[in-house]
């Protein structure tokens, strides 16, 4: 009769390494090695700037929504700088172009042709506070007139940071677009010189 040979079971002895004393220094210097991958390219490091930018709220506002948001937000800071700063026209200015540049990137993909409308209309009704008018309704309109006519450069400023911003955004969402309806159409057989097309070796 014919024995078979039985081997006993050889254990598999799994190597760890050594854990380093300064674990904890080791974690978080891996924070700046995240690895940003791109479809069809080699994953390059993202800076720590970009990071903190992408833990900021990202929401997604109607062309409504924006414009109320916009709004308020120069009326408020008008006010802050009326009662803080004495009406200073360079200071509002300044506080509009991160108000144009947030709009823009918060409106949703359907509205972004309204940022750039929105935007003047922002600084218009923010202004009213820092334009300083007296003397009812016709001093006030005038006030505002000559605060819109003296201070248009930081209005062309914000509109065109919002409409740079906002046609950014929608050329990356064609070249995206395009993306996938290349990544979705079908493979095609390839062709010989003649044109017809190869056929399939099974």
């Amino acid at each position: 009769m014919e024995q078979h040979r039985t081997r006993p079971p050889q254990r598999r002895q799994s190597q760890q390494a050594p854990l380093s004393p300064q674990g904890t220094i080791d974690e978080a210097a891996t924070v700046y090695r995240v690895m940003d991958a791109k479809p069809g390219g080699r994953p390059r490091p993202v800076p720590p700037v970009v990071l903190a930018l992408r833990r900021l709220p990202n929401p997604r506002l109607t062309g409504i929504g924006a414009g109320l948001f916009a709004a308020a937000v120069m009326l408020v800071l008008a006010c802050l700088d009326a009662l803080l700063f004495g009406a200073s026209a360079t200071l509002y200015g300044v506080l509009f172009l991160p108000v144009s540049a947030l709009t823009a990137l918060w409106v949703r993909p359907a509205d972004l042709v309204t940022a750039p409308i929105i935007a003047p209309i922002a600084f218009a009704v923010g202004i009213i506070p820092v334009s300083g008018g007296e003397g009812g309704f016709g001093g006030q309109t005038m006030a505002l007139v000559t605060a819109l006519a003296v201070h248009a450069g930081w209005l062309y400023g914000g509109t065109l940071v919002a409409g740079l911003i906002a046609t950014v955004r929608k050329v990356r969402m064609m070249r995206q677009r395009q993306r996938q309806r290349r990544a979705a159409s079908p493979a095609r057989a390839p062709r010989n010189p003649q044109g017809k097309r190869r056929p399939r070796q099974h």
